[in-house]
């Protein structure tokens, strides 16, 4: 009998190491290569130290990354630009416009934790959100990236603590794949 049972555990060993190869095969032949690519590259407007109007950036250029925002892979994150960018290995850094939330991250490097990650949940607003990326908890609210399902992107009501830097469905969809468990979140002002 003890003969038979060790063949069997053995036989249900190799079809579950099988079925995780199998799917670990299937997930990497359908992920893609590199993030999806950003959605727009819009300049937003920045204070000029004379007092005088912004000079008009070219928008066929991307925004400057911010000085002393960090080096090697990461997410950077200005709350004066209300910017994004997504710094990889090489090449330009992927950047675009978010609307910040009513609870602000100090500036610092973060680190996205395991758990920190959701597909879709209900925002701190009540909103259907997708691809979250949460980095921070500040007075008491979590705070991390996310795009609602109807795709808007209104102002936060200032009367509500809530921690959701909301972005574009596209831009969600390029912060998912970008900023993984362990990833750098560089917040800078």
């Amino acid at each position: 009998m003890g003969r038979s049972s060790s063949g069997i555990v053995a036989g249900l060993t190799v079809a579950a190491l099988a079925a995780v190869g199998f799917l670990g095969y299937q997930a990497s032949a359908t992920a893609p290569a590199l993030p999806p690519k950003a959605a727009g590259q819009a300049p937003s407007p920045a204070a000029s130290p004379s007092g005088a109007a912004p000079a008009k950036q070219d928008p066929a250029k991307p925004a400057a990354l911010p000085e002393n925002s960090g080096t090697g892979t990461r997410v950077v994150y200005s709350l004066s630009q209300k910017r994004v960018w997504l710094v990889g290995e090489g090449g330009e850094p992927k950047s675009f416009t978010v609307m910040p939330s009513t609870v602000h991250p100090k500036p610092g490097t973060y680190t996205v934790k395991v758990g920190a990650r959701s597909g879709a949940v209900t925002g701190s607003d009540g909103v259907p959100i997708e691809h979250v990326v949460r980095f921070a908890t500040a007075e008491g609210v979590a705070v991390g990236f996310s795009a609602r399902v109807d795709g808007s992107m209104p102002e936060p009501d200032p009367n509500k603590k809530t921690g959701g830097i909301r972005m574009s469905r596209l831009d969600g969809d390029a912060m998912w794949a970008f900023a993984t468990i362990d990833s750098k979140v560089v917040v800078v002002s």
